[in-house]
């Protein structure tokens, strides 16, 4: 395991595959981006999924040993291919997704390794797209409901494609303790679960009903909100003059997140930073950027 300067264990668990960007292909996948994130920030950070056993697959196993990411817990499925994802960028540098169906992803095996390491874990992110199978769905759930009570289970929504529906919102709603969408992710998910009111209105109501120590909601240029029991902060965000694509910078934004939480940072502060921080992954290509 790579040594984190914090001692935190953190996870992400999911998808784990190539973003193939116009100008080439970068490691990709949110949970693999918020994963590197974190290690960055100090973490010992690990990544659970599953490639093939192709040339791509190798190549990520490379990438991964070049950046220091701890790929223990990677399988290799000997049936499928390691996933790929095409991503055009549309103006303003957002990302469209063309996502590879039935890929090595699709079917991330559990193992007693992979559960030993859920009931050490401080933190695991994971998301919808990772659980568009089943056989990954109960992997992804086999592994929360190992991790302890004071894990933060951080729910990053993450939606694509036609890949969730109000049943599967509504359960790993269940499964977390921690929530991170965008504005636009929290309208449709309102809209699913029946929930209606102002913003704030909103965050209140999902607190409640999903016993939620965090939520937070990213607002692109205009900053984000961040909830919790005690208090609800506001931060402008950060303007950048050239963006080159957003992609990772949400998954950046809940390493910061994550990191700050464990270390019981001030809220105004974790907000700032994860505001900053997403902010310069968007002037630079793929989710794995160089940091400064």
């Amino acid at each position: 395991m790579a040594n984190g300067e914090t001692g935190f264990i953190v996870v992400g668990i999911g998808e784990l595959l190539w973003d193939e960007l116009p100008t080439g292909r970068r490691l990709g996948g949110a949970p693999a981006n918020f994963a590197y994130h974190c290690q960055i920030l100090g973490a010992n950070s690990v990544i659970v999924s599953a490639v093939g056993d192709d040339e791509a697959g190798r190549a990520i196993f490379d990438d991964l040993d070049q950046r220091r990411l701890d790929s223990s817990h990677v399988g290799i499925d000997h049936k499928h291919p390691t996933g790929s994802v095409s991503v055009v960028l549309a103006p303003e540098g957002i990302p469209e997704y063309a996502i590879t169906e039935k890929v090595a992803w699709d079917y991330i095996s559990r193992t007693s390794e992979q559960l030993e390491l859920a009931s050490e874990a401080d933190a695991v992110c994971f998301g919808t797209l990772a659980q568009r199978s089943a056989y990954s769905r109960k992997t992804i759930r086999s592994f929360l409901r190992v991790t302890r009570p004071n894990c933060l289970r951080i729910f990053d929504v993450n939606l694509r494609q036609a890949y969730y529906d109000h049943n599967l919102l509504r359960e790993n709603l269940g499964l977390a303790n921690v929530l991170k969408l965008n504005e636009s992710e929290l309208i449709i998910l309102a809209s699913l679960l029946g929930i209606k009111g102002e913003t704030q209105s909103l965050l209140d109501q999902l607190a409640t009903r999903y016993s939620l120590n965090a939520i937070a909601v990213t607002q692109a240029e205009r900053g984000c909100i961040i909830r919790t029991d005690e208090q609800t902060i506001r931060h402008d965000g950060f303007s950048q003059e050239r963006i080159l694509d957003t992609v990772g910078a949400g998954d950046c934004f809940s390493a910061v997140l994550t990191m700050g939480l464990l270390r019981e940072e001030p809220l105004d502060s974790i907000a700032a930073q994860a505001n900053w921080l997403a902010a310069y992954v968007c002037t630079q290509e793929g989710g794995m950027p160089e940091m400064p």
